[in-house]
């Protein structure tokens, strides 16, 4: 990670800590400050708008900590499942883990509102840090959660997030991947442990 961005993270973090925790005016005007200084440092780095940048790296309270992100792997024939966004890109189906649900529940829940399929959930296949293995990086921390499920119903139904559903083999896995969700290696990795009945989680 560009030691720039790293820093802007870490100001922001101190920032909305002091935001939570101090009582006093004059301190609470200085870390302001300090969070719209840290994103600046990420609008110029990243080349992002001012505006885009302070909705999602200064809009939260309370002591910082990483967000959760759940994604299903899921296969047939020898095939993983890919979800085609309304953007033209392909991802593995997951998203943000909500609130009152569970890495499990809410992998099943994604499941079924990108790609009408019900699923049963497996095993944990890893917990990554997002940005040690997706593009572009984020001005917050990402966990990304790796489920392997198996399909027990359902079918597909047109929605407002995924325009279709297809399986690939892994010679076939399109070039449009959506990066920041799903790069190539991260499915080559879920091939590694479908095709492994010993996996054992991976972590960072």
């Amino acid at each position: 990670m560009d030691k720039w961005i790293k820093w802007a993270i870490e100001i922001q973090s101190l920032a909305q800590a002091g935001l939570e925790y101090t009582k006093n005016v004059y301190d609470i005007e200085r870390y302001k400050r300090l969070r719209e200084i840290s994103a600046e440092m990420i609008a110029e780095k990243t080349n992002l708008n001012i505006d885009k940048v302070t909705n999602l790296f200064c809009s939260e309270t309370g002591y910082q900590t990483p967000k959760l992100d759940t994604r299903a792997a899921i296969f047939k024939d020898n095939k993983i499942l890919l979800v085609h966004e309304n953007n033209g890109t392909w991802s593995l189906p997951g998203g943000w883990c909500d609130v009152l649900e569970s890495v499990r529940s809410n992998t099943i829940k994604e499941v079924k509102e990108e790609t009408g399929l019900d699923v049963k959930t497996i095993k944990i296949i890893s917990i990554q840090d997002r940005n040690k293995h997706n593009k572009p990086i984020y001005a917050y921390s990402v966990c990304k959660i790796f489920v392997l499920c198996n399909i027990t119903g359902g079918e597909f139904t047109k929605n407002i997030e995924t325009t279709e559903i297809k399986y690939f083999s892994l010679d076939e896995i399109p070039n449009s991947l959506a990066e920041e969700k799903t790069s190539k290696e991260q499915i080559e990795m879920c091939f590694k442990a479908y095709a492994d009945s010993n996996w054992q989680t991976q972590f960072d």
